[in-house]
């Protein structure tokens, strides 16, 4: 019987031959990454477990990205704890104030996740690294601990849906219209307990950043991973983020031909409009041409462990140029690393922002998440770059969270309404001009 992608990565690490769907099985793990939010309470359940160091101190890693800068004497704490232990049990890959980044564009410019990779993180995102042919998902602090003191994890094998992405996507479609698509059309638990494995002829059409998109909000599908075929744009990308703290080599993994999916669909990318995700759920999705009426807006948020990446900001920034953030709305960026902020430095990316009005922040989850950074007032709108809109996520219960690719979001502050890029850049003999 053939194998998914994912399942042949988990037997592998199993060391067995083969698996199968719903099957238990225990995985050597390569990484167990926690944040300051999840760590503290991975110590306090690692603690008493009586063990003392880690499995591997290269091979943990804990990045302080959620509420840092700390925002206030609990979260100092909490990052005070994730410290001392880092420190004590001299963990390798600890990123804080300074050096750190939101931890999911982290791990991968760091190359501390390659192709075929297990890797487990109490963070839902973790699922993000699937873009590099990795299984990467996200657990709770109790198996974290359990993963940090043993290099293991239980897992259930997963099924698995393969999207077959096709075609070439037009100029202002990324990774987060895909997403944002195929979210509106499966629901949110459309993929409950399954591997996303993306592969067609329109993955070559997709960077990088793309592809961590997309994998990063599987979960928003209720999936357990998402997962992209390893192509030549991967190979350039691992070859160019060499890890320093762990010697890692990569190994693709290919689904068998008769590899079984309890679902095939097809995506046309040629066919995708630009796509916006409504209150209060990522799968209530219209195209750009469906909203018919003015949606006025307070905020807009680009960045975050979805769309904090450079291209993200390029984007940005070239639907911004030389304009302005319209008056009454608050622009907020969020670069994904220290490492991105400053490429997006030289590369004028940042000063084309702050011309307009944009505030840009050091990296931090900040608003996604409700924690500092941008909190929503009762009654008021954001068009936001991250990953989800339930109720209350971005600050008031009664505030409002319209999820959109860093195009949207950028043309959205320039006009003061929810817009799409097109209505702010226009095509001159075949150009762009914004």
């Amino acid at each position: 019987m053939g194998m998914t992608m994912t399942q042949k990565i988990l037997a592998a690490h199993a060391n067995l031959k083969e698996v199968k769907k719903g099957q238990l099985i225990e995985a050597d793990l390569d990484l167990v990454l926690g944040n300051d939010i999840t760590t503290p309470v991975a110590i306090r359940e690692f603690e008493k477990l009586n063990v003392s160091k880690v499995f591997d101190s290269s091979k943990v890693a804990i990045v302080l990205d959620h509420f840092t800068p700390n925002k206030d004497i609990k979260s100092a704490e909490q990052c005070k704890v994730a410290r001392s232990f880092a420190n004590c049990k001299n963990i390798k890959n600890y990123f804080d104030v300074g050096d750190m980044g939101i931890e999911h564009c982290l791990l991968p410019e760091k190359g501390l996740v390659t192709a075929g990779d297990v890797v487990i993180g109490a963070d839902s995102h973790t699922c993000t690294y699937g873009a590099l042919g990795a299984f990467s998902t996200g657990i709770g602090s109790t198996d974290m601990a359990a993963g940090m003191a043993t290099g293991k994890a239980w897992f259930k094998v997963p099924g698995a849906i393969k999207f077959v992405l096709k075609n070439k996507p037009s100029k202002w479609i990324n990774g987060k219209d895909i997403i944002l698509h195929i979210i509106g059309k499966i629901g949110v638990d459309g993929a409950r307990y399954m591997s996303m494995e993306f592969v067609g002829d329109g993955v070559k059409h997709l960077t990088m950043d793309d592809r961590f998109t997309i994998c990063n909000m599987a979960i928003e599908a209720g999936a357990k991973n998402g997962i992209f075929s390893v192509d030549d744009i991967t190979k350039d990308y691992i070859k160019n983020h060499e890890c320093e703290t762990i010697d890692k080599s990569h190994q693709i993994f290919a689904a068998d031909e008769d590899a079984i999916y309890d679902e095939t669909i097809e995506v046309d990318l040629s066919e995708l409009r630009p796509t916006v995700a409504f209150p209060h759920l990522p799968e209530n999705t219209k195209n750009i041409d469906e909203i018919t009426e003015d949606i006025k807006i307070d905020q807009v948020v680009i960045g975050s462990c979805t769309n904090g990446r450079i291209n993200d900001l390029k984007i940005a920034a070239e639907v911004m140029k030389n304009k302005k953030v319209a008056k009454d709305v608050r622009c907020i960026v969020f670069p994904g690393t220290q490492s991105i902020y400053l490429e997006a430095i030289e590369k004028g990316y940042i000063s084309e922002l702050v011309k307009a009005g944009a505030a840009i922040s050091t990296p931090t989850c900040g608003p996604c998440l409700g924690g500092h950074m941008g909190i929503l007032a009762q009654g008021e709108r954001a068009v936001s770059t991250t990953n989800r809109n339930f109720v209350g996520r971005m600050g008031h219960v009664k505030s409002e969270i319209y999820l959109a690719s860093p195009a949207v979001a950028a043309a959205s502050a320039i006009s003061g309404k929810i817009s799409s890029p097109e209505e702010i850049c226009e095509e001159v003999g075949g150009d762009t001009t914004c």
